[in-house]
Order: structure tokens, then sequence, then C-alpha cells
């Protein structure tokens, strides 16, 4: 586990128990979270621009697409992740034996996209063009110690995807918490930082597997520590883009 200090106290990581009166939504862009720091409730308000709300939007947008595989661009994308992740490697069909080596269920990976949608494909395909090295090493399982019966890697991207989904929940009317407030306002900055915050998940699972000396059967209770080391960097005081996290300086 990485070394570092919390600075940021919340009574709870749920919004209703760490306000002080319900976090609001005033108007369309403006909203405010109360919370408490260093001993006293301080509010946060993010008056986001017409083209901040609109990143927000878009990203919503991106999380509600399903896999099509008969749609032309959805197809591309498998393509494009497959020409990623081995160049020069010719692929006999978006139906073939080949994705197992990638860490799909089976012949299909168009099959395993249902839990995340086509959003998963493109934090996949992001982490391979962005972070080619630290990608590789993921997808081929190097370094450290590995169980014999390790996880599957494109299907483990997959469950990444929907678990960063699950915890920052923006489309949630009920639960406001401090964590998707943070989050929003390096949407605000930055229109890749879910993509960038999948990538930093994505190494923070698999040193957490090997830290773990993890099987497959644990994986789950893998991508819970994972969850819960991202949401606690992102409190962190001096983090204020997905950059700052600590964790991100395992990416290579």
């Amino acid at each position: 586990m990485l070394d570092f200090t919390v600075k940021t106290e919340l009574l709870s990581l749920r919004a209703d128990d760490a306000t002080c009166g319900t976090p609001t939504w005033i108007g369309k862009g403006l909203t405010c979270v109360c919370f408490k720091r260093k001993g006293a409730y301080q509010r946060i308000c993010m008056n986001l621009t017409p083209s901040q709300e609109d990143r927000l939007q878009r990203l919503k947008h991106r999380m509600k697409v399903y896999f099509d595989a008969s749609r032309p661009d959805h197809q591309g994308a498998l393509r494009a992740l497959w020409s990623a992740t081995y160049p020069g490697q010719e692929l006999h069909g978006l139906i073939s034996e080949q994705w197992k080596e990638m860490g799909w269920q089976g012949r299909d990976p168009s099959t395993d996209f249902r839990g995340a949608g086509f959003i998963s494909l493109e934090n996949l395909l992001f982490f391979a063009k962005t972070f080619s090295t630290s990608f590789q090493r993921l997808l081929n399982k190097q370094g450290g110690k590995r169980a014999t019966w390790e996880y599957p890697f494109a299907v483990a991207g997959v469950n990444i995807t929907f678990m960063i989904m699950q915890m920052l929940d923006l489309e949630s009317s009920k639960r406001r918490t401090f964590v998707r407030a943070v989050f929003i306002q390096m949407l605000s900055e930055n229109e890749w930082a879910f993509d960038l915050l999948y990538c930093v998940a994505f190494v923070v699972m698999d040193k957490q597997w090997l830290d773990k000396n993890a099987t497959y059967m644990e994986f789950n209770d893998v991508l819970k520590s994972t969850r819960a080391q991202l949401e606690r960097e992102l409190l962190l005081d001096d983090v204020l883009r997905i950059e700052d996290m600590p964790s991100y300086g395992l990416l290579c």
C-alpha cells in the first residue's frame, strides 16, 4: 500500500451524514456540498460554466451507451483496441479465439460489455494508447509474484469501469458525496479525467493484487479495497487533478 496521509476528515462518505444541511444543486451547473475538514464544517460550491456543464453531460451520456456489435464505430473501436494491444498481429475476426489472449471470457468480447457498456471499451483503448508501457505490463502480468490463477485482464478492465461509475454515481439525485464533487471539479478542468482515473484504478488494483498475493476468487475483495484507496486519495487536500493522486506515479 502507498504511504500517504489523509488530511481531509469526513464524518462519512455518505453525503447526508457528512453535510451541514442537505447538499444542493442550485440551478443548472451549481453544486454545493458541505464537509467536515480540519475540525470545522465548510461548504464547497462549484459554479459550472456552460462548457463545463456540457462536459459533464457528455460523460453521463458516454456512461449510458451500450455496446452494439452491429455499429461500425463500435466494431472499429474493438479493432483499434486489438491493434493497440498487439501491434502488427493480424486479427482474424471480431469473433475469434484470439480475443481470449486479451482476457475476454470467450471468442466474442461483445458479450462482456453488458455491465459497463461502450465506455469500458473506450477506457481500455485510452489506457492502451496513453500508457502503453503500463498497459502491456498488466496485460502480460509482468512483475511481482503472480498467482497461478490470475485475473483475466480485459474482463477486469470492464469491472474497473463499472466500479468507478458506482463510486462517482453521477446520475443519483439522492446521494451527493464529496468524492463526486471533487471529481466533477477535476472533470471541469480536464475532459479526460474519467479515463485517467480509470488508468490509475487499474494500476492500483494490480498493485493491491500483488500485495495481497490474491487469487481469482479474491478479485471482488481487491476491487473493493481499490475503490477505498481511490476515495482516500481523491479526498487529499493537495489533490486537485487526477495527476496529483499519489497512485498516478504508478503509471509509466
